[in-house]
Parts: C-alpha cells; structure tokens; sequence
C-alpha cells in the first residue's frame, strides 16, 4: 500500500508522488510572532509534524514517477517560515487593513512588563519591533521543541529551515518587480501612497484551490475587498504586493518608496530560496518546466486557503513557471482543519483560550499534549477537552511501560507484525491517525511477554507519533507539598493543604475530607506522603 492524501488542489484523496521519492521538499506556513502561538495553531503545526515523520518513517510506501514503489530511505526538507514583518490585523482583506500587528505586541509587552508578566532576566523593549519579534519568536521555538516539532529542534543547527521574513525583503521587492516585468503586477498611486497589486486576470487558474474564482469574487463580498482603493485596481481581487507607507512601524526602502511587503509575498520568496533554488537558479532568473511542481508539499491550516494560499499560488506559478496556468507550484495540498474546545470556538473571553505554555504551567505533559492535538483526524475538526488530555496522558503511561523495558534478545511476535502492518496501513489512508493508534493500543494490552523485537516497534510507532520521547514533567517541593507531574505549587492549592493541615491536627476528619473533595473538584488529587508532606498530582 501506498500513501494517499487528500489534495486541497485536486479536491481528491491521491497517490503522493514527489519529483524524487528519496528526498522531499516540504514548506509549511508559520507562525505570526506578535503573541503566543495557540494550541490550534499547533495543531496544524503538529499535523504537519505527524506528515513528515510519517513519510520519514521505514514503514512508509510511497509511489514514484514511474508508477513502482519507493520503500526507502528517505528524508525530508521541511522549511516554516517566520512572519516577523509589521503585517495588519486584517490581512485577509486584499488591501491590507487594519492595525499593525506589532503595534498590538508592543502594546500586550508594555502592559505585560508594568504588571511582571515578563520572565525575569528577560529583557525586551517594546517600542523596537524586532526585539518584538524575537520575543515571541524565542518563546514559539521553545513551545515548539517542547512539543516534539522536528524542524524546529533541527532549525538549533540549521537556522535556514525556519527563516525568517525580515530576512528576505530583499527577495521579496525582487520578486515584485519580476512579476511586473511578466505583466502579472502593476504599481498605482502617487508617490507618498504608492501600492503594487497583483493582476488577478493574469492567472486563469486563480480560484482553483479555493473555489473562490473571479466570477465569485464580488466587491465587498466577506469583508475582503475595500470599496476605496476599487478607483486604482484593474480588478477587486488584485491583491497586495508592495505599500509604501512611511509610518509604519516596520518599512524598508523599496523602487515605490518607503513601505512593507504584502503578506503572500513572502511565502513565496522563503519556499523557493530554502527548497528550489540551485547554483543556477535565482528569484530573478528560475524558470521551471510547463507542469513541473516547485516544491512537493505545501501545508497550512485550513483559514490559510484563502485568501493566502490561493494568492501565493498564483504568484509563484506566474514568477516561476514557464505556463502559469500549466503548474500546480506544490503537487501536494495538505490543510488541517479547526480546533474546537469544549465544543466551542476559543476566546479569551470564554476562558477557554490556552497556549502551549499555558497548559505546561499547568502541569500537562507535552506528550500528553501532543497526542491529543494530533490524535484526530487532521480533515475532521478536532475537539480538545480536558478529559481528552487525560485519556492522552493514561495512553502514554501505557505505552511507555513498554518503551521503557531493556529486554536482551528475541524477534518481534507474530502479533507484534501484525499490529505494523495494520498501523502503516491505516496511515497510508490518508493520515487516518484513529486507526493507527487503535493498531497500538489494541497491540500493546494484548502484549504479554515482549521481546527485545516487540519493544523496537514500540519505538518504530514512537518515532511518527512523537510523543515518548519528550521531557517528562519532574517533582516540585513546597513547604507542604510535593507537586508531581509538572505542577506548579499553585497558591489556592497550598492554602488549602494548609487548611487541611490544621484540621487533621485537630482530628477534624470531616473537614479533612471536605478539603480533599474541594481539591478534586479544582482537578487534584492529594496522597500523603513521608515527612508530613502532601503529594499533588492531576486527577486521573
């Protein structure tokens, strides 16, 4: 069996056939740091991650240009860009509107350094855009490896795998002007207001991985088009390239003046230099084959479709292809779908928003976290509970029993076989996560003397779900607790262990237990332990 994916271009499940099955070029669509990255977004992220350890994995098939089998080796270039430029909060409007990004991240830090939210020995100053960003940046890369993403444990070494888009201005103006000499973008305005778009028309395939084609693209329609800039476009849905604005926090110097790239741009320019570019090819020069991909897989979560796929398609295929219209720029669409919490959407307002880092504090595993981000199926819109965590974290328990054991010698059971056949086989249906884990789990109870074979395929499952491997929370001690688990000694939790304390030495049992229900139905459980101390640990 091979792999299938569904392809967000094609809308149909197909065989993944990269240009070279033993070497894949994988770019997918980072992180905006102006905040804290979002478990949802890392559950695209770690879709992605699941993706790539997957095709990376001795069990994976996939099929070649010639219609044979590839079984490996192989490895793959993954590349994540950062989107460190000064972008507006309302990218997706084809104009660019809304407030500059960073000047809400320079507002949160200022207010985040007069309450002492910031680290200690963290210093940052918010009226510098990019102390900004490499603020949040840090803090990405360190939620990220903590999670198990592998190129961002790989980037450590290899800074180009995740590169940054204030780094590559320079590319990106020179590709701006590629795509105008082409007749594919136009320059309007005054100078002062000078703006590049990109010519919608110019590219008959625009709409094809959204569905939002020409025709459906009305004034207006969505909030995405701005009524006031219709006077100097060709078309409605001529999107942004270049706007020259001398007060924006973050500008360069550019041939239509002072101002900031476009948000789709950069993409572009990031995917082609880390991935497609040769000793002969440049942005300037590149040329591919009518048909020939640029790159073999390209990810985001589903809200990037459109607009910022669609337009970095058609920018990329008209800079690059020698027939716009005949090239695909990735073979392969791979597009996770929403997380929902608790059965709704996250808001900070609902009290149901959380960041990696949010959950860490709280004493989450992040194997635990992990596997419950990527355990749904990345096309079925997954829903994170806390219960579900818990689920996650007693399935890893188990699993790690047999990760653990050191056994001398002895091949891998008949069962054992079995459960890497069915494991491979439900992940080369398209990613099916479900079936892969119900392959395991269903494997692992039944597992009763396992050999030194056996406990290599617990590793051989490990390596593409990523989750044994990461640190594993320690102990903390307090005066009158030990906090296992990754728990922090949480001051609500402690007064009442000091409460508890006191009652039991004034043989108040009932107050005793009323305490420990209390902490129970806050999420702990408590174990006494040596020394007169108390053992706080999550409840199971």
């Amino acid at each position: 069996m091979q792999l299938r994916l569904y392809n967000t271009l094609s809308k149909q499940l197909e065989p993944f056939v990269p240009a070279h099955p033993d070497r894949i070029t994988f770019y997918s669509c980072g992180p905006t740091v102006y905040d804290d990255a979002h478990i949802g977004n890392f559950r695209s992220f770690l879709a992605a991650d699941l993706l790539r350890r997957w095709i990376e994995s001795p069990l994976c098939e996939l099929a070649d240009a010639k219609g044979g089998s590839h079984k490996g080796p192989r490895t793959v270039t993954h590349v994540m860009n950062i989107t460190d430029v000064g972008h507006m909060t309302d990218d997706d409007n084809a104009d660019g509107a809304g407030e500059d990004k960073m000047e809400q991240a320079a507002k949160r830090l200022t207010e985040a350094k007069k309450s002492g939210k910031i680290p200690a020995g963290v210093s940052v100053d918010p009226s510098d855009p990019f102390q900004v960003a490499r603020f949040y940046e840090g803090r990405f890369r360190e939620d990220a490896k903590a999670l198990g993403l592998k190129l961002a444990i790989e980037a450590d070494n290899d800074p180009t795998l995740m590169p940054r888009a204030t780094d590559n201005v320079t590319g990106m103006i020179a590709l701006v002007e590629r795509l105008i000499a082409k007749g594919h973008a136009y320059a309007v305005g005054a100078p002062g207001s000078r703006v590049v778009y990109f010519r919608v028309k110019s590219f008959a395939s625009y709409g094809k991985l959204s569905g939002n084609t020409l025709d459906k693209l009305k004034e207006g329609e969505g909030g995405r088009i701005a009524a006031a800039n219709q006077s100097q476009k060709e078309h409605p849905a001529d999107f942004l390239l270049w706007k020259e604005d001398p007060r924006h926090i973050m500008k360069w110097e550019s041939p239509w003046g002072p101002g900031y790239p476009g948000w789709h741009i950069e993409c572009s320019v990031m995917s082609f230099e880390r991935l497609a570019r040769t000793a002969s090819s440049s942005l300037t020069n590149a040329e591919f084959p009518n048909g020939s991909p640029i790159i073999d897989l390209h990810s985001g979560g589903e809200d990037n479709i459109f607009p910022h796929h669609e337009c970095e398609l058609a920018q990329s295929c008209c800079a690059f292809n020698a027939d716009p219209n005949g090239a695909p720029y990735a073979s392969m669409w791979f597009h996770p779908r929403f997380l929902m919490v608790e059965g709704g959407k996250m808001s900070k307002s609902k009290g149901n928003f959380f960041t990696a880092r949010d959950l860490f504090a709280k004493g989450i595993e992040p194997g635990a976290l992990r596997l419950e981000l990527i355990k749904t199926h990345y096309r079925s819109n997954a829903n994170f509970t806390m219960q579900g965590l818990t689920d996650s974290q007693r399935m890893i328990d188990r699993w790690r029993r047999l990760g653990d054991l050191t056994i001398a010698h002895g091949d891998p059971s008949p069962a054992t076989r079995e459960a890497l056949a069915s494991f491979a086989s439900s992940l080369h249906d398209d990613l099916n996560i479900a079936g892969a884990i119900a392959a395991l789990n269903t494997w692992s109870s039944r597992l009763e003397r396992p050999s030194s074979g056996d406990i290599a395929a617990m590793r051989t499952f490990d390596n593409v779900l990523g989750v044994l491997s990461l640190a594993r929370p320690t102990s903390t001690t307090s005066d009158i607790g030990i906090f296992v688990g990754g728990l922090a000694p949480d001051p609500a939790v402690v007064a009442k262990l000091e409460d508890r304390r006191a009652a039991r030495a004034a043989k108040d049992f009932k107050k005793s237990d009323q305490i420990r229900d209390e902490l129970l139905a806050m999420g702990f459980a408590i174990k006494d332990a040596p020394g007169g101390k108390v053992e706080v640990s999550r409840k199971p």
